[in-house]
């Protein structure tokens, strides 16, 4: 049986006559794209046109909600009661379907960034607040998870369909979280690097933490960000690296 894995890429993070990141190279190597929905970065405007070049690409299409933090990116960790991180989440997510929908396509998955995204991987509560208020939203939607934390035992919980991810470009702690981005080493810049380290954990079945540490789980996507300046290259390199080995890229839910 062909191993597959779905290639994703945050997007959609241009804001005004601001430019961040190459979407239109990415979409044409990713499978899925998580979008920004205007809390952390994007406008309507940056939304539309990347909803838009997904459709036209056949890029599934995510909805990427973050913190309410422009100045930041997202990146700044917030503490927000339970039922007003719900609201956020809530709000963003109808943006998306909006967008999506008047591009001609669909919202299929949603997947948290960045400090909100950290936060839940380490405290189940909070993950789960943000995936109950998306699935009173829409019960159906494919919730992207961080492989192997709290975000995967709450999905796992609530029964909902979900796929499980890995980072291409950073480095991880031995609970399968992410090295914070203050520290050496954090943030993968070298595409070939990348790519053999996703071979390797897709063939093994595991995250392999900065420490050597495995750590035994289901793997449906691979994610590269998109603002980073290699993050094509580094799609490229690890597509090309997953192919060579008999892996293919597809979009998931995988069989």
């Amino acid at each position: 049986m062909t191993q597959t894995v779905d290639l994703n890429a945050d997007m959609g993070e241009s804001f005004g006559v601001w430019t961040l990141g190459n979407d239109s190279a990415l979409l044409d190597i990713v499978t899925s794209a998580n979008i920004a929905c205007g809390f952390h970065a994007g406008d309507p405007d940056v939304m539309a046109q990347t909803m838009k070049l997904a459709v036209e690409m056949g890029v599934g299409i995510g909805a990427h909600p973050g913190f309410p933090d422009l100045r930041g990116f997202g990146r700044y960790r917030m503490h927000l009661p339970l039922p007003q991180l719900a609201n956020a989440v809530r709000y963003q997510l109808g943006a998306a379907q909006a967008m999506a929908k008047v591009a001609g396509g669909h919202v299929r998955h949603l997947k948290l960034h960045g400090a909100l995204a950290n936060m839940c991987s380490e405290n189940y509560e909070m993950a789960e607040a943000c995936y109950r208020a998306a699935l009173e939203v829409d019960s159906e939607i494919i919730i992207m998870v961080l492989a192997g934390t709290q975000q995967q035992k709450v999905v796992e919980a609530l029964g909902c369909a979900y796929a499980a991810e890995i980072f291409a470009d950073r480095a991880y702690n031995d609970d399968a979280t992410l090295v914070d981005r203050a520290l050496p080493g954090a943030v993968i810049h070298d595409a070939d690097l990348a790519a053999a380290r996703m071979v390797e954990m897709v063939q093994a079945g595991a995250i392999i933490a900065e420490s050597g540490k495995r750590i035994p789980t289901r793997i449906d996507t691979i994610c590269m960000h998109g603002d980073t300046p290699e993050a094509a290259e580094i799609a490229r390199g690890v597509k090309a690296a997953l192919e060579a080995a008999g892996i293919t890229a597809k979009a998931f839910p995988h069989e």
